[in-house]
């Protein structure tokens, strides 16, 4: 019952940079972790980064010096900064929240890193 509205997604040249953002609504109450993913056609969905209620963060490999990912309290919504994107970057990017044993997923925003 967590509603999940990714936007910022879009075309950028390798090593550009963008920011997602993703809006979390309804049951927003007792979440505790929010996070990204992304799946590139004919791959596994993988993990980009997570945030915990206690403020620890985790960034896939690929992401370290790149990602960052933060969230906005006030306004229920987790986003990640992305710099320096690669090709290999170019996927949906799906936003996510665990709320007690539920998981939540966005709809999903693509990213494509194109010249």
């Amino acid at each position: 019952q967590v509603h999940l509205v990714e936007v910022g997604g879009g075309l950028v040249q390798p090593g550009g940079s963008l920011r997602l953002s993703c809006e979390a609504s309804g049951d927003i109450e007792a979440i505790s972790t929010m996070g990204w993913y992304r799946q590139a056609p004919g791959k596994q969905r993988e993990l980009v980064a997570t945030i915990t209620g206690g403020g620890q963060t985790n960034v896939a490999a690929f992401g370290k010096g790149r990602f960052t990912i933060f969230v906005a309290i006030a306004k229920s919504s987790v986003h990640l900064q992305m710099n320096n994107l690669k090709p290999e970057d170019t996927a949906v990017y799906y936003c996510n929240a665990v709320r007690y044993a539920r998981t939540s997923w966005g709809k999903g925003t693509l990213v494509t890193v194109s010249s």
